[in-house]
């Protein structure tokens, strides 16, 4: 017997992984090589509020780690989370198009209700 109340039922993934496709993957280590001092270079992928469904998408370089982050493994790519934006990533999926129109990073997120036509930015 389940312990959730069926009129607000849970939306949050039990999924603490990120996946990423072999397309992102290459064109991460691709700008990575293109920033000076690039040794050690991770990409955190995480969520701020803003957007225009209420929270965004944020990928940044870094080199380091804090206590709460986790670091994913990807052919030797370091993608770092840390546990309060997984909450609302976990299961997803990022991929990486260089179409001329709609080209980028596009993320499909299994906790998403609401997203913008744009792709950057979700409500849960």
């Amino acid at each position: 017997m389940s312990d959730i109340n069926p009129a607000t039922p849970e939306k949050q993934s039990t999924d603490e992984q990120i996946h990423l496709a072999p397309k992102a993957i290459a064109e991460i280590k691709r700008l990575i090589s293109e920033q000076k001092d690039n040794d050690g270079m991770m990409l955190r992928i995480g969520v701020q509020g803003g957007g225009c469904s209420g929270l965004s998408y944020s990928m940044s370089f870094e080199k380091n780690t804090d206590e709460f982050d986790k670091v994913f493994d990807f052919d030797g790519l370091g993608i770092i989370v840390d546990s309060k934006a997984l909450m609302y990533l976990g299961g997803t999926n990022i991929d990486y198009s260089d179409e001329i129109l709609s080209g980028g990073f596009k993320f499909s997120n299994p906790n998403s209700t609401r997203s913008c036509g744009c792709g950057t930015s979700f409500s849960v």
